[in-house]
């Protein structure tokens, strides 16, 4: 039985942190079952280790059998039944990129903040390995790239609305100063509590 994992809020360290490869894939198939069952638990497109709090290189990735305006709809209006394919990629780097995209992007980590302003390369061809260690390759484009460069950069410590534009960034953490300031609130009295759990 899979269990839910906390995901961390912006304001923890480890969404900043930039994450190790993975040279052990022994467990990864739970952690990676753990990951899909939070990420959908919680209505996401993706989930990056950094998110539950592992600073490891892996991601899931949700493709869904919708528009693309329906795929950002509200996490409670994204049926699971809906979904099309699920990618867990382990080691991931981008070997092609082409084209350019500008679209709507929130984060789990980022609850109910979104921007309709990040760009992003509209192909791509991610090189990666599977759970097991096996080398795969996948050549995305549109949304599904969206979702891939987004979750890449959670392993590099990079948020969503890093991408933006100087101007578009200004505005971006202006507006929602006290939402963000919210959150790492939330952040740090979880990392308090997680020390004392362990103490």
């Amino acid at each position: 039985m899979a269990e839910l994992l906390p995901i961390r809020l912006y304001g923890d360290p480890v969404l900043r942190k930039k994450a190790l490869p993975v040279a052990e894939f022994a467990g990864l198939d739970e952690l990676a079952e753990n990951m899909v069952e939070t990420m959908l638990e919680y209505g996401g497109v993706g989930l990056a280790a950094p998110q539950v709090g592992l600073a490891r290189r892996l991601f899931i990735a949700a493709e869904y059998a919708l528009e693309e305006e329906e795929a950002e709809a509200e996490e409670d209006e994204r049926p699971r039944s809906v979904l099309k394919n699920l990618y867990v990629m382990v080691n991931p780097r981008i070997t092609y990129r082409a084209g350019e995209q500008v679209g709507t992007e929130g984060c789990l980590s980022i609850p109910g903040v979104y921007s309709d302003d990040v760009p992003r390369d509209l192909q791509i061809r991610v090189e990666y390995q599977d759970v097991s260690g096996e080398p795969r390759e996948l050549e995305a484009e549109g949304y599904l790239a969206r979702v891939i460069q987004h979750e890449l950069d959670h392993l590099e410590g990079i948020l969503f609305f890093d991408r933006l534009p100087a101007e578009l960034r200004r505005e971006f953490l202006s507006e929602h100063r006290s939402e963000l300031a919210d959150m790492q609130r939330k952040a740090k009295a979880f990392l308090r509590e997680l020390k004392a759990r362990k103490g």
